[in-house]
């Protein structure tokens, strides 16, 4: 009976025919635009959002929870896959984007909570973040605006209230009406 051998080189295509097929995303020489555009099928402008750093407002809040509070709504934001892009304040791509929005939040209401007193109690030490969320263009129309809440009640850091409150203003934005119901180009046209 004869053996036969494969062939590195054969071997080799097949690794990379099964990988292209078992792993279908974006292939190396795929740019990120051509990826995207596949995401606004539907609509025929895609918005972008900058995320201003947070006002702490007139309450002493922490240095930490301002920053988290950032670095978890860019994070959320990204998520929901609403904008073609999310940008950081300082980001210099901004003046070049046309359908940009801004997005403001400031700090209404801040509850400090204790941890250890979460997780002997279960009733009290929540810590507990309000705060005034609003979408405004460059001329400083304001398209959305909501107040929301983010809290850690029973386990976890003090900090994973920042988490929830981005993740409840990422959530008030999927579904507020001009989110969904209007097509971007619209929304902007009118303002």
């Amino acid at each position: 009976m004869k053996t036969s051998r494969w062939n590195p080189w054969i071997i080799g295509v097949a690794a990379i025919v099964v990988t292209v097929v078992a792993f279908p995303g974006r292939l190396p020489g795929q740019s990120a635009a051509a990826k995207s555009s596949g995401a606004t099928s539907g609509s025929p402008m895609q918005l972008s959002v900058q995320v201003d750093r947070v006002d702490p407002g007139d309450l002493d809040l922490a240095y930490s929870f301002q920053v988290a509070i950032y670095e978890n709504l860019i994070e959320e934001l990204n998520k929901t896959r609403q904008f073609e892009r999310v940008l950081r304040e300082a980001d210099l791509n901004a003046g070049n984007i046309p359908n940009l929005l801004i997005l403001k939040t400031t700090v209404e209401k801040y509850t400090p909570g204790d941890e250890t007193r979460r997780a002997v109690t279960t009733v009290s030490g929540a810590t507990k973040l309000t705060v005034r969320s609003q979408l405004v263009t460059r001329d400083g129309k304001i398209v959305f605006e909501r107040t929301v809440n983010g809290e850690v009640r029973f386990f976890g850091s003090n900090l994973q209230a920042t988490h929830n409150l981005a993740r409840n203003i990422a959530k008030a934005i999927t579904q507020s009406s001009w989110s969904g119901s209007e097509q971007p180009s619209a929304m902007l046209g009118q303002l």
